[in-house]
């Protein structure tokens, strides 16, 4: 384990500008990372470019896969690298995908897009997570990441529920290129809030501070001995820690456990609430419900900080049972209870990422956080297809339910894995009084 960064003079507990300035950067930054109005035409898009069912799938598993083959080396290069150029240039890419849909619809057009798109998400992933932390752990305000995170998962949401109702007249207004054009402008918007972010590096070779002001100033290109020595070593020094840590290796498998399954059923949402009975017109309106659960979550994670591994445990197993029950009703007061479900899932994805960040001690921070992200991609796409088959199978309230039981089962791990480790806890202070009492005797 590595020691954390040198404080820089004139910062601590007490720099609140500091830790504000970082802050309101990040809550910006998620805000018009998903302040997208395509979010909810998309897919109408492809569908009134002629794609068929199959090719629209085809266009989300390429999706997915660019994001699980870029995930750990795009982490690696963020440890390399700066983190800050990473989130400055991701929504760039994404920029491009955007603009090439709206000027040039077609089937390959749109998988470029997902390409690029991909490749974003690739890149943020894992760096921005190992910058928020670093900068707070800086200022000695590490013990808010998992409230800071919250809050920023709920601007995204936000955002999104925002993004929703105005895609709506802007597509009225102008048709597809008005609401591309907007999303083109929200990410060049996201790309330039991430200038803002402050970035402090500490090279892995020797003690002192990298510092930039731009997006990638002062760093290196990776190519050679930078912050972390190189990708290529910071990827091997990110893995051997996981090999070598068992506490990591265990907040690793936690990430996906817990965010994978309800993330992947968020985009069957609306087939369970139209399986309510709603009108058609009111499905918009319920799913905004569930996404003000998640919200909530978010902004809970704060106080779920203090939850031991009982009351994290517990809180998985509260969240699966509202899950199970509300989508087995399939009434529209049912989706009361799935709110609340993703309310704790979210919560309990924001805490298991705070577990890992706390956890991880080495340079390769954004490498291992990339790993627990390759880990949820791969789940969610065997997700995906699980729930194709027992979808088509039975009704969406079943298929809701019959996913609750995952998180069952990690919450009885968890409880007894947090039974042993107490036990041990307390086997070791007996231990340790007894050599006291035993050294105290033999001076006497």
């Amino acid at each position: 384990m590595t020691l954390s960064p040198a404080r820089a003079p004139g910062t601590g507990p007490g720099s609140g500008p500091a830790v504000r300035r970082l802050t309101a950067t990040l809550y910006g930054y998620a805000f018009l990372d998903d302040f997208v109005l395509l979010y909810p035409v998309y897919a109408l898009l492809f569908s009134d470019t002629g794609l068929t069912v199959w090719q629209i799938s085809s266009l989300f598993c390429l999706w997915a896969l660019t994001g699980v083959l870029l995930e750990i080396p795009s982490g690696a290069w963020a440890d390399a690298v700066s983190r800050r150029l990473l989130l400055w240039f991701g929504p760039l890419l994404t920029a491009a995908g955007f603009t090439l849909w709206v000027l040039a619809p077609s089937y390959w057009a749109f998988a470029l897009g997902f390409v690029l798109w991909g490749a974003k998400g690739a890149l943020g992933s894992g760096a921005l997570e190992a910058l928020v932390y670093e900068e707070l752990d800086r200022l000695g305000a590490a013990d808010r990441y998992a409230a800071v995170m919250g809050r920023a998962r709920a601007a995204g949401l936000v955002a999104v529920m925002a993004a929703i109702p105005l895609a709506g007249p802007v597509y009225a207004f102008g048709g597809y290129p008005a609401v591309g054009l907007a999303s083109v402008l929200a990410c060049l918007l996201t790309a330039a809030t991430a200038t803002r972010f402050p970035e402090h590096r500490e090279p892995a070779d020797g003690p002192g501070e990298v510092r930039g002001d731009g997006p990638g100033e002062g760093l290196d290109d990776g190519s050679g001995d930078a912050p972390g020595g190189g990708w290529t070593r910071t990827l091997r020094a990110g893995l051997a820690e996981a090999r070598g840590d068992r506490s990591v290796r265990g907040a690793l498998l936690l990430v996906p456990a817990v965010t994978a399954v309800w993330g992947a059923l968020d985009e069957y949402t609306p087939l369970l609430v139209r399986d309510t009975g709603v009108a058609e017109s009111a499905v918009p309106n319920w799913l905004l419900l569930i996404w003000a659960g998640a919200t909530v979550g978010g902004l809970l994670a704060g106080v779920g900080r203090r939850l031991g591994a009982g009351g994290f445990a517990g809180l998985l197993a509260v969240s699966a049972v509202a899950l199970a029950a509300g989508a087995w009703v399939r009434t529209p007061a049912g989706i009361g209870l799935v709110a609340l479900s993703f309310c704790g899932f979210q919560l309990a994805s924001v805490l298991a990422d705070a577990r890992l960040q706390d956890r991880i001690g080495g340079t390769g921070r954004a490498t291992l956080t990339s790993v627990a992200g390759v880990g949820t991609d791969l789940t969610t796409i065997a997700v995906y297809g699980a729930y194709g088959v027992i979808g088509s199978a039975t009704t969406h309230g079943a298929a809701f339910a019959l996913f609750a039981a995952p998180y069952l089962v990690t919450a009885v791990l968890l409880a007894a894995f947090g039974k042993g480790a107490a036990r041990k806890g307390t086997a070791g202070k007996k231990a340790a009084r007894a050599a006291r009492t035993s050294g105290s005797r033999a001076r006497q």
